[in-house]
């Protein structure tokens, strides 16, 4: 009776653990698991591109650095040098030609009598 009694209780739990098993790989396979299992991943992959931009970026500003002083440009400007001088550019003004000066053709932004945007309330 005992032998009977124990093959009883370790069939229910292998039964019951067989059941337990197969309703978890049921649920992990519904597609509310399926996509939010996915939006994990496109997350995680997210980050891990994030972080591997910031580590590219980070490697490029010190190897600009190292060559900036292999270079000499990162060295420090001596005193008795001039700074950088700008070129002051002077505003033309070019007369217009006769045809946009004229009654009959105005083109002319300074005459509002005439408007060529045709999106304008008449």
């Amino acid at each position: 009776m005992f032998r009977r009694t124990f093959w009883f209780t370790a069939g229910a739990a292998a039964g019951v653990w067989a059941t337990t098993k197969v309703n978890r790989k049921l649920k992990q396979l519904t597609p509310e698991s399926l996509a939010a299992r996915a939006t994990d991943k496109a997350i995680e992959t997210g980050h891990r591109l994030k972080d591997f931009a910031l580590d590219v970026r980070d490697g490029m500003a010190q190897r600009e650095a190292e060559l900036g002083d292999a270079l000499g440009l990162n060295a420090p400007v001596e005193p008795e040098l001039p700074g950088r001088r700008f070129a002051v550019v002077e505003h033309h003004t070019e007369k217009k030609p006769k045809y946009l000066e004229s009654a009959t053709y105005p083109r002319d932004a300074a005459n509002p009598t005439y408007s060529n945007n045709r999106n304008e309330d008449h």
